[in-house]
């Protein structure tokens, strides 16, 4: 029997519209999922419960005064959770830290305003780790995200609250963020469609900076179209945006509907990371992907060397650096992770020419490398290295081996976020073990189009809609 939460938002969106389903009927159901399911899935930090019904009572009755419910925007009364990293207005924001647990938002981020306009109505807050810096999801704040294909194992991170809570049925689609793979990885482990959009595309502002322009705010789907109608309202320049991506014709919804036409795609296992190895469930997602593509009729081809294992000590400079920007308080250092303790120290020790010259060489890597990729209209790896990993896997470790962990464990998002490409993890693999093995896509600078069109051709290809954990039915 179809369940609300069986619905796609875009379904659902059409539905709302068209006076099938109420914006009060979905909101009181994801509640009650997320009342009844959220501590065994750790997807929420902070749930709206009063301001949802609110925000749900008032699409509803937008719906039945307007004269053509058509015209109404593109989320009305979908509802939609922010990620922890994001602030909004009058909520609690931890940031994933005990520094922060009694912070309310005192504005509303850029991207929250854009999904407010769209409509949506906001369940909560998210769970994220500490200051979104490692790729899983364990802090002091808020219990452990899962991947609810097996909750022993984690979800991911940083954006593995969202991913959790679309993959549980504790919302329909969620905003997430992507510093170095932080949607792609939980969107893997969860079995979800993520995507990372181009540099620029969607605005981190007003409180959040670009500086190295390494994160992006993005969709985190069930489906291709999801993904893409909500990239759609994100992605709008706001002023005092430092980056600004090559203009799209028409909606990214509307690629989601054309064939890609035949595509030459490169693909590699090898990464930037010496010493991680690609487990072999990974690469058979990887294998199998070539083969699909190639039985779609695009042309596969081995990718020339480009980025190498000198190109990682300089991110790791920037990571470091960028642990530093969130402002601690000296009587509340103490409450840090021991892993943000340790990242903050790198980046405190780094010299500004030091991260000036880590910058300039990552730049330098880049010019050598985009006449490269850019003969390609995609690039495919797998998303990460490893399946799934237990809860404490990297956390339980002292932070040297934690961070190394993490880098073994993805070897190949954060080269997208240096060059500022759009990637996407599509959730088209499952192992012996059934859990989601994804495999990534990445395009050209711009090309965020090109990926969606080829995603749902394999989505179509190979649907994975009807492929649910058992918590999904609970």
């Amino acid at each position: 029997m179809t369940q609300t939460h069986d619905l796609s938002a875009t379904r659902m969106a059409a539905a709302v519209r068209t006076r099938e389903v109420s914006p009060v009927e979905l909101t009181d159901h994801y509640l009650t999922r997320i009342e009844r399911l959220n501590e065994q899935v750790g997807a929420y930090a902070t749930v709206t419960a009063d301001r949802a019904r609110e925000e749900a009572r008032q699409a509803e009755k937008a719906v039945m005064d307007a004269a053509d419910p058509a015209d109404l925007p593109p989320l009305h009364g979908v509802p939609v959770p922010i990620k922890d990293l994001n602030m909004v207005s009058g909520v609690r924001m931890t940031f994933g830290s005990s520094v922060y647990a009694d912070l309310d938002g005192f504005a509303d981020d850029s991207v929250v305003t854009l999904l407010r306009e769209a409509g949506s109505v906001l369940l909560g807050k998210t769970t994220t780790p500490e200051f979104g810096l490692p790729c899983y999801t364990e802090s002091a704040v808020a219990p452990p995200a899962r991947t609810p294909w097996d909750l022993s194992r984690s979800a991911g991170g940083s954006s593995g609250g969202a991913a959790a809570a679309v993959a549980a049925g504790l919302a329909p689609v969620a905003q997430g963020s992507d510093g170095g793979g932080s949607i792609r990885i939980p969107s893997s482990v969860c079995g979800l469609f993520g995507l990372k959009p181009t540099r620029g595309r969607v605005s981190q502002g007003p409180v959040i900076p670009d500086l190295f322009g390494l994160s992006t705010n993005g969709p985190i789907a069930r489906t291709v179209r999801d993904a893409a109608l909500l990239l759609d309202v994100m992605a709008r320049p706001m002023p005092g945006d430092l980056y600004a991506a090559p203009p799209v014709e028409g909606t990214f919804a509307s690629y989601a509907e054309r064939p890609p036409g035949r595509l030459r795609i490169a693909r590699s296992l090898e990464t930037a990371v010496p010493g991680a190895e690609v487990h072999p469930d990974c690469v058979a997602a990887y294998e199998a992907a070539s083969e699909l593509l190639a039985e779609l009729g695009h042309e596969i081809v081995d990718l020339p060397p480009m980025l190498g294992p000198d190109v990682l000590p300089h991110f790791v400079t920037l990571w470091g650096v960028m642990a530093t920007v969130t402002p601690v308080a000296e009587e509340s250092e103490h409450l840090l992770q021991p892993l943000t303790r340790w990242l903050r120290g790198h980046g405190e020790a780094t010299t500004a020419p030091q991260l000036f010259q880590a910058h300039a060489a990552l730049q330098g890597a880049l010019r050598a490398a985009f006449p490269v990729m850019d003969e390609f209209d995609a690039i495919l790896h797998p998303t990460l290295a490893q399946p799934p990993v237990p809860i404490g896997y990297f956390h339980d470790r002292e932070p040297a081996e934690n961070f190394e962990r993490q880098t073994k464990f993805t070897p190949f998002t954060a080269v997208y976020n240096i060059s500022g490409q759009p990637a996407v993890n599509v959730p088209l693999h499952v192992n012996a073990d059934g859990l989601p093995i994804g495999i990534m896509l990445a395009g050209r600078l711009g090309g965020e189009g090109t990926l969606i069109s080829l995603s749902a051709q394999l989505e179509e290809a190979r649907p994975w809609i009807d492929r649910k954990p058992d918590i999904w039915t609970a």
